[in-house]
């Protein structure tokens, strides 16, 4: 600490001198105040400046990631076939999607809204559901059983009857069509979707949710393609499929996949559509490619 002393004699101001040390610990004198010759007192040192907090460090390395996976999209979109993604984050609230409003046909990944609006209805009567409803929703959901979906759809009021519940589902860019696997939607929807069978501020209650999770997450094997192949060791994971060659686009190939990946540090869910793939299978690698490139570029 410096010490300083003024005296005031008859009008003359005597200054005072400080102790202080340097750097290298040379003990100096410092003036305390300014003398007679009028040069001005110095300036105070101007605050450190503090730098990006934690949020704004976030935001930015988001920014980052989603102008990379923007471009490694693009990239692939230039040489693959028509395809949109959408990821929504439910650990931090972050959705991203990639030509998210772009409309595609279903196939039978609405299977999902139609089991989806199936609980909604059994729930409005207070009961479970019936044991053949049950068991057509296992078919439907774990073998992609396409009767099974024909019978509750119809049950359900077909396109009238679900285009009522997708309201209550929140599915504002969902065209349901009377040939069900026809209906139209956008990967936007269906994270939306996805999102309402996990919500517990959701429509759904517990017993609907337990019973969604249960049947998307045993689905025949050889069905387990698509947002599958994003699961890391230990995560567990939903999907439904849906496959379709297209007559009006010269019988090449309706592929989509949606679902959701959990474990301890992950819980997203994921919406791939696509048509116009040469076969099946180039159909299933291009929706498992760029699913792996979300996780890839957002780091989920």
């Amino acid at each position: 600490m410096a010490v300083a002393a003024a005296l005031v004699l008859g009008g003359a101001v005597l200054v005072g001198v400080g102790m202080a040390r340097d750097s290298d610990g040379f003990a100096g004198v410092l003036p305390l105040a300014s003398d007679h010759s009028g040069a001005a007192p110095s300036s105070p040192a101007a605050p450190s400046p503090t730098g990006p907090s934690p949020e704004e460090l976030r935001k930015q390395q988001r920014a980052k990631q989603v102008k990379q996976l923007d471009a490694a999209l693009k990239k692939y979109a230039a040489g693959a076939p028509e395809f949109s993604v959408a990821v929504l984050d439910r650990k931090t609230g972050e959705r991203y999607s990639y030509r998210g409003a772009e409309r595609y046909e279903t196939a039978s990944v609405v299977k999902v809204q139609v089991l989806a609006c199936l609980l909604l209805t059994a729930q409005d009567g207070d009961r479970d559901l019936s044991s053949n409803e049950l068991a057509l929703a296992k078919r439907m959901i774990r073998a992609s059983d396409n009767d099974a979906t024909t019978a509750l759809f119809g049950r359900l009021g077909r396109y009238r009857g679900l285009t009522a519940c997708n309201k209550r589902l929140g599915l504002t860019q969902t065209k349901v069509s009377s040939a069900w696997g026809l209906t139209k939607t956008t990967v936007d929807d269906q994270v939306k979707l996805l999102n309402e069978l996990v919500d517990v501020k959701g429509p759904l209650d517990a017993g609907s949710r337990e019973l969604a999770f249960e049947l998307m997450s045993t689905v025949r094997s050889d069905q387990d393609w698509g947002v599958p192949a994003v699961a890391g060791k230990g995560e567990e994971f939903t999907v439904k499929n849906g496959w379709l060659p297209r007559s009006t686009e010269g019988g090449r190939w309706i592929i989509n996949s949606v679902g959701r990946v959990t474990g301890d540090d992950t819980d997203v869910s994921i919406a791939v559509l696509s048509h116009g793939n040469g076969s099946m299978g180039s159909g299933i690698k291009l929706v498992e490619k760029v699913a792996k490139l979300t996780r890839q570029h957002l780091r989920y």
